[in-house]
């Protein structure tokens, strides 16, 4: 999993609240257990004017041109605003991949679904939460063309002079500053696993078979 420290980037507006995961990528693209291949289709019912298969390419598709993801002035943003209750539904993790192969490596909002919350962090995924009045702030400035820094280690994200705290649970912004998923986690104490399965086959012996 990638690590993240600090992010200086364009902001995209998802002026939407209650925004499912099945929005986020649609059930129709549920076809792989790998990692890529999904960005293609973020967002799809809104990006895209026509139904969209499996293996079609934007340049194939009949844009929005009015879906804010769309327009000219925010692309290449890499941080997403979006309004309370994000990432709600079904628990895939399809959603975050989505998301992060689109070019998003942070998501602002005043609230999160907790399954989403967490599969951002086993995905290199920094989700934020933001009082209603920064994130409404934030909306209304967007159209200039805002950028954001985002510093994880500071726990902050400035936004020109201002300067907005949030919290995060200490260990899962350790994980995102060493970038570790849970597998990761588990590798970092293989000599303490090692040892404990050795001395386990030492005093119930009873329990192998070599």
């Amino acid at each position: 999993m990638d690590a993240f420290t600090t992010l200086d980037g364009l902001v995209a507006p998802l002026d939407r609240a209650n925004v499912d995961t099945d929005q986020i990528i649609p059930k129709q693209y549920l076809k792989s257990i790998k990692r890529t291949g999904f960005g293609d289709y973020l967002f799809d019912a809104w990006r895209f004017l026509d139904q969209g298969t499996m293996g079609m390419t934007p340049n194939e598709r009949q844009i929005n041109r009015e879906f804010s993801l769309n327009l000219p002035e925010y692309q290449g943003a890499s941080i997403l605003v979006a309004r309370d209750n994000f990432g709600c539904g079904s628990s895939r993790e399809h959603a975050v991949w989505a998301l992060k192969e689109f070019g998003f490596r942070a998501v602002l909002a005043p609230s999160f679904a907790d399954i989403f919350f967490g599969n951002c962090f086993k995905n290199g995924v920094l989700p934020i939460t933001l009082p209603a009045d920064v994130i409404e702030g934030l909306f209304q400035r967007v159209a200039t063309g805002l950028t954001l820094s985002i510093d994880l280690r500071a726990q902050t994200v400035t936004d020109g002079e201002q300067v907005h705290g949030f919290d995060i649970d200490p260990a899962l912004k350790e994980k995102m500053l060493h970038g570790m998923d849970d597998i990761d986690l588990t590798l970092a104490e293989a000599s303490l696993i090692r040892s404990f399965e050795s001395g386990h086959r030492q005093r119930q012996p009873w329990l192998f078979r070599d």
